[in-house]
C-alpha cells in the first residue's frame, strides 16, 4: 500500500484550489461527470477538448472469461487496418482526460482503445476518497487480470480494423507501470510509451513483479517520460531501470524533465507543464513511427 500511497500523493498535490469548493459540484462544471471527486482539483482553464469530428468514438463491451470489460473506443471514421494504440489510464480510471486522449490518437490516425481495467473491483470514477481508491480497487487489481484484459482488447482490435503488425501501449502513472509490464509479456507489440510509471516496489500476491524486474529481458522498445521534480519515482530508480535496461536486447530510452514532478501531462491537474506535455506528446508519436506503428 506504501507504493499506491505514493502515487497518489504525487498525482494530488496540494494546490490553494485544494480548499474551499464544493469538489463535486466545481467538477462538474470543470468537466463534465465522469472523473473521480479525488481527482479535484481541476484546472479548467487548461484542459483540453478534442472533438470527435471524423472519428467514431464511444464505450464498446468485450467478455473477458465472463466478465463484460467496458472499452473507450476512438478511431477515424471508415477507416480499417489503422495502427492500434492501448491507451492505459491513471489509478482514477477511464475518465474523460483519458477519453481524451484517445480521440488525439484517433485523430493521428490511431484506434485507440482505453480499457477499464478495474471493472471487477468498482468503478474508480465514481469512488470519493483516495483511501477507498487504494484499498478497495487498485490494490485488489492483480496485474495477470490486468495482462489478460488486454491480451483481450488486443485480440478484438484485431478482429475489428486494427492492423496486427502496428500495435503499441500508452499509459500513465499507475498505467505507465502497466505499460513496462505489458510489453514484456506481448513482445509481439512493437513499442510503448510510458509515462512517469514507477519502476520498483513492493512485491505481493497481486504485484509479483516491477518494470525493474523485466528489464534484463524486454524486447519491445519503450520510451519512458518522466519528471526530475517527481516525489513518488526516484531518480535514483530510474538511474538502476536504466542499467538494468542496458544489460538487455532492447532500445528502451527515458527523456526526464527537469521542470516537471508527476502528471506533468495531466492538463486537468494542478501538475500539468504544458510545454513538456507538448514535447512528450510529440515524442511519443514520433516513437511510435520511428517503431514502425505508425
Amino acid at each position: 500500500m506504501d507504493d499506491l500511497t505514493r502515487d497518489a500523493e504525487s498525482l494530488l498535490a496540494k494546490t490553494n484550489l485544494s480548499d474551499g469548493v464544493d469538489r463535486r459540484d466545481f467538477l462538474k462544471v470543470a468537466l463534465g461527470t465522469g472523473f473521480a471527486a479525488a481527482t479535484l482539483p481541476v484546472m479548467a482553464q487548461n484542459v483540453i477538448k478534442t472533438d470527435t469530428v471524423g472519428l467514431t468514438a464511444g464505450t464498446i463491451t468485450l467478455n473477458v472469461n465472463g466478465q463484460n470489460v467496458p472499452v473507450y473506443r476512438a478511431q477515424p471514421e471508415g477507416k480499417t487496418n489503422l495502427p492500434v494504440i492501448l491507451v492505459i489510464s491513471e489509478i482514477f480510471g477511464v475518465h474523460e482526460h483519458i477519453a481524451d486522449v484517445a480521440r488525439r490518437f484517433a485523430k493521428q490516425g490511431y484506434l485507440a482503445l482505453a480499457p477499464d481495467l478495474f471493472v471487477r473491483q468498482g468503478d474508480a470514477t465514481k469512488v470519493a476518497s483516495i483511501a477507498e481508491l487504494q484499498r478497495d480497487i487498485i490494490a485488489k487489481t492483480p496485474d495477470e487480470q490486468v495482462l489478460t484484459d488486454l491480451d483481450a482488447v488486443v485480440a478484438w482490435a484485431k478482429a475489428n480494423g486494427g492492423n496486427a503488425d502496428k500495435i503499441a501501449i500508452t499509459g500513465f502513472c499507475w498505467g505507465g507501470r502497466i505499460t513496462w509490464l505489458y510489453a514484456a509479456h506481448n513482445p509481439s507489440i512493437k513499442a510503448g510509451v510510458a509515462w512517469y510509471g514507477r519502476l520498483m516496489g513492493d512485491t505481493n500476491a497481486n504485484f509479483p513483479r516491477h518494470p525493474i524486474d523485466v528489464a534484463g529481458t524486454l524486447t519491445v522498445p519503450v520510451l519512458g517520460l518522466y519528471g526530475a521534480k517527481d516525489t513518488g519515482i526516484s531518480q535514483e530508480s530510474i538511474t538502476v531501470m536504466k542499467a538494468a535496461l542496458a544489460k538487455g536486447p532492447n532500445k528502451s530510452t527515458f527523456v526526464i524533465y527537469p521542470n516537471s514532478g508527476h502528471a506533468f501531462h495531466a492538463d486537468y491537474r494542478p501538475s500539468y507543464v504544458e510545454a513538456d506535455a507538448k514535447d512528450g506528446w510529440g515524442r511519443t508519436l514520433a516513437w511510435f513511427k520511428q517503431n514502425g506503428v505508425m
